[in-house]
């Protein structure tokens, strides 16, 4: 995401997402975070620290948006990889599923919007047409 504006938007939104998540119980911009509730609402507050720092430096919009979307990424993989690596006892007792349908949705959906903004933050960093 190039534009400082449309990032802004992009992390304003996370206000929308907040009252979803808390009012309906709709967790969408964070699902990766379902089984921690602590961590998801310190990614809503990252989110808004990136809202604030995009409104007062607009110029940082690209190492933001980056390091955002890494981080994202980051945690995309590390959720996933530790329910399905590292199964707890409540998944064999309960005979629930490892992972399910609307997660590995969340996932890849998650996953590919955030590997596009880090690809294309890494490009304008670089200064590269391709990366």
């Amino acid at each position: 995401m190039d534009n400082p504006r449309l990032l802004a938007w992009y992390y304003a939104a996370t206000a929308l997402f907040v009252v979803l998540d808390v009012a309906l119980d709709l967790n969408i911009r964070a699902a990766f975070l379902e089984p921690w509730p602590t961590a998801r609402l310190a990614y809503y507050g990252f989110c808004f620290a990136c809202l604030a720092a995009v409104v007062w430096r607009p110029q940082w919009s690209a190492w933001i948006g980056t390091g955002e979307s890494l981080v994202v990424l980051v945690a995309l993989i590390m959720s996933m990889a530790l329910r399905v690596m590292v199964p707890s006892d409540a998944i064999f007792d309960e005979n629930a599923r490892f992972v399910t349908f609307e997660e590995i949705i969340n996932f890849l959906l998650a996953g590919f919007v955030a590997y596009f903004a880090w690809i294309n933050g890494m490009k304008r960093l670089t200064g590269k047409k391709s990366w």
